[in-house]
């Protein structure tokens, strides 16, 4: 809220200084109701998904920089009552050249496809399972909640040019503490995580991913992830498959692994899209511990600012007394 002061104020004085001249107030909202069947845990609430108030700019034609706060239901916490409000993002990059960028601070893992996407535009009621367990979001290691991010330093670039001017090559690697989102690192060893892709086709990404490290008190963890995604002329499909090992939170496996796969198609170009998921996920690679989402659901925006979703979902959870049940969700999001 002080930065978000400080930007107003800035801005009703006399410009004095270019710099102040490339900050960029944005934020979004997501409003939901959600309600599910199952026995013994029926539920039926609104919630505020999201709220997030995000300032960036540059302090330099080659240097830019960003910091964002969310406030939500802290779904993180077994009390449910409480309100979540934290710093998700605060970094710096150096963007001079574009085959070699620098950055540091708190941010996104380069871990998936999907984790670093913005959650309207990712499409589904909340980020698949696999991605949710094994890239930081409510992590399997019991670490708190980080929205799949953390502190650490990175660099990643761009390059090998087609004929129409567009790089076929990326690359992303970085060095990370390990322990999420506002945590200094406890046990002194880094985690190090990576990605690259190929993107032979306008739309098309195929990618592979790395991670390695550790978590104080925990032990190691070792993952990989396989991604593929067609996104071009308002139509996408993408699958991620994601395997890890190591220690886990409450189970007695060291392995876990998940896919997804989802098609959003457009009824009405950039208005009305029709939408379907798979979403898999087996906390100990096996099936007897295995929850699947069967999804479909609708978007319709208003404009680019508003849209509305609403989705329903066949829920398969074999670690629960009765595995099948029924989930409904509808949500209103924002921005501005």
């Amino acid at each position: 809220m002080v930065l978000v002061a400080f930007a107003i104020n800035v801005s009703a004085q006399e410009k004095t200084t270019k710099w102040y001249d490339n900050i960029k107030f944005s934020g979004y909202g997501m409003v939901q109701y959600q309600a599910s069947d199952q026995e013994d845990a029926e539920s039926n609430a609104f919630n505020l998904r999201l709220v997030r108030l995000s300032l960036e700019g540059r302090v330099h034609q080659d240097f830019y920089w960003k910091t964002q706060m969310q406030i939500n239901g802290n779904t993180y916490d077994p009390d449910k009552s409480k309100t979540d409000i934290r710093l998700v993002d605060i970094f710096g990059e150096w963007q001079k050249y574009e085959f070699f960028k620098v950055k540091a601070g708190q941010f996104k893992r380069p871990f998936t496809f999907e984790n670093p996407m913005h959650p309207i535009t990712q499409g589904f009621m909340s980020y698949s399972q696999n991605v949710t367990k094994l890239a930081g979001f409510s992590d399997r290691t019991g670490e708190h909640g980080s929205n799949g991010r953390d502190i650490g330093l990175q660099v990643q670039g761009d390059f090998l040019k087609n004929g129409d001017g567009r790089n076929i090559l990326h690359y992303q690697v970085g060095v990370f503490n390990g322990e999420g989102i506002n945590q200094k690192d406890r046990d002194n060893r880094k985690d190090i995580i990576g990605g690259i892709w190929v993107a032979p086709l306008k739309g098309l990404r195929i990618g592979a991913f790395g991670w390695t490290g550790s978590r104080a008190g925990v032990g190691e963890k070792n993952r990989y992830a396989f991604s593929g995604e067609y996104a071009n002329n308002d139509w996408t499909f993408r699958t991620e498959y994601i395997h890890s090992q190591g220690w886990n939170s409450g189970f007695d496996s060291d392995k876990a692994d998940g896919i997804y796969a989802l098609c959003i198609a457009p009824v009405v170009k950039q208005k009305l899209h029709v939408k379907a998921r798979y979403d898999l996920y087996r906390e100990a690679k096996e099936w007897d511990r295995s929850k699947t989402l069967y999804e479909v659901g609708a978007d319709y925006a208003f404009n680019k600012n508003l849209q509305v979703n609403v989705e329903y979902a066949r829920v398969n959870d074999r670690t629960a007394a009765k595995h099948n049940y029924n989930m409904v969700d509808v949500e209103l999001d924002f921005r501005f």
